[in-house]
């Protein structure tokens, strides 16, 4: 199969294997196989689109269309017209697959589970990363996955937005994720991650799970967790001086995760009204969605609240701890993020997950058959353009 250079599917993402792919694709595509199978091959053209702009993210997709046909003994052509990383703008096909009609009818529904949502995962990883492309970005988005498959295809998709995003704009982008299993996509061999809420509660005490994990792992960076007690200012203080040394070397995160039910120590409204006048004034001065008001100042992991654990970590000295925010940074927590230049030095997030599902549909139309143009009216701008219309 000629599709660039995808290599033989591993893992999860690997998909049904060829006996069993009848039993997952849609059963009017096992019905035309049948009866072109009765009536006579044909030789066809698909052409492979969505309807919303997105970021091609082909590779899973077309590893297993590789398999596939190697297991079948066929071949397809696939002519990839937006490779990896490319923006694809809406109805534009991002590739055209040439082959048997009686090989590639049932392959469709497999086809475009692989496709659609990891186009849309990798724009909006995308997009977050260039909104910000000082900060660093963890994926943690497998705990928010419907399995296996989806979790390596989210994986996969968030290093193609991440990739995007460096060369774009130089971005820092994604610089690693929570498993093991895709560590790989973000040029990792293991997986990022120190704590969890339960080691705190387990511990007792933010400052005692710090000092546990330090002694189980004495020559890692450690990232704590400072919001378990409701005391993110305090507990960041605390451990900052109980760790001097990782402070002074950068090698000390606090990391914030207050849920939205209730402010970071030391914030209400008006506090933290108060804190984005003292840094970045300008940011209040226009007009702002509800939704908007509720990332810069409301409860929960804010711009607000961001500014003013900086505040709190300078005043002491510990200018080289840094900050880790997570806790809903999706691609509009993050344009805010960006407007206020919160001072975080980490995202952890799983929120490039698309949010809408009905906009990761992957469509495929046949748009030739044996080397003749017919597709359903409404459909013509599928066709192949000349080279110079692209």
């Amino acid at each position: 199969m000629d599709s660039g250079s995808p290599q033989p599917p591993k893992g999860p993402a690997a998909g049904p294997s060829d006996p069993s792919i009848a039993d997952w694709t849609d059963h009017y595509f096992l019905r035309t196989k049948a009866t072109v199978a009765r009536f006579g091959d044909a030789t066809v053209t698909y052409a492979v689109f969505m309807r919303r702009p997105v970021v091609s993210a082909p590779r899973l997709a077309l590893n297993w269309l590789s398999e596939v046909a190697r297991q079948r003994g066929t071949e397809f052509k696939v002519d990839l017209i937006y490779p990896e990383g490319k923006w694809v703008g809406a109805g534009e096909p991002i590739m055209y697959i040439t082959g048997s009609l009686v090989h590639l009818a049932d392959l469709e529904t497999i086809l475009l589970m692989k496709l659609g949502p990891a186009c849309v995962a990798a724009f909006n990883a995308f997009t977050m990363c260039a909104d910000l492309p000082n900060v660093s970005f963890l994926a943690m988005d497998a705990r928010h996955c419907a399995g296996l498959e989806m979790a390596e295809i989210m994986a996969y998709a968030a290093s193609v937005g991440s990739a995007r995003a460096k060369r774009k704009v130089g971005a820092k982008g994604f610089i690693g994720n929570a498993t093991e299993a895709t560590a790989h996509y973000f040029g990792q061999e293991h997986a990022l991650g120190t704590m969890p809420h339960a080691l705190i509660g387990y511990a007792g005490s933010t400052l005692r799970a710090a000092e546990m994990f330090h002694e189980t792992f004495p020559g890692d960076p450690m990232t704590v967790l400072v919001d378990y007690f409701g005391r993110e200012i305090t507990d960041s203080l605390t451990v900052a001086r109980r760790f001097p040394g990782l402070a002074a070397e950068g090698n000390l995160s606090v990391r914030l995760d207050t849920p939205g039910s209730r402010f970071v120590e030391g914030l209400d409204p008006t506090l933290s009204y108060a804190v984005l006048e003292r840094h970045v004034p300008r940011t209040l001065r226009g007009y702002r969605s509800e939704q908007e008001l509720r990332h810069l100042v409301g409860a929960g992991v804010t711009a607000a609240a961001i500014w003013y654990l900086r505040e709190a970590l300078n005043r002491e000295g510990f200018q080289r701890v840094k900050i880790v925010g997570s806790s809903g940074f999706d691609p509009a927590k993050c344009k805010v993020m960006a407007e206020s230049l919160a001072p975080v030095d980490v995202i952890g997030t799983g929120s490039f997950l698309p949010q809408r599902w009905t906009e990761t549909y992957a469509t495929a139309d046949i748009i030739e058959y044996d080397g003749v143009k017919r597709v359903k009216i409404g459909r013509e701008f599928l066709f192949r353009k000349a080279d110079g219309d692209r």
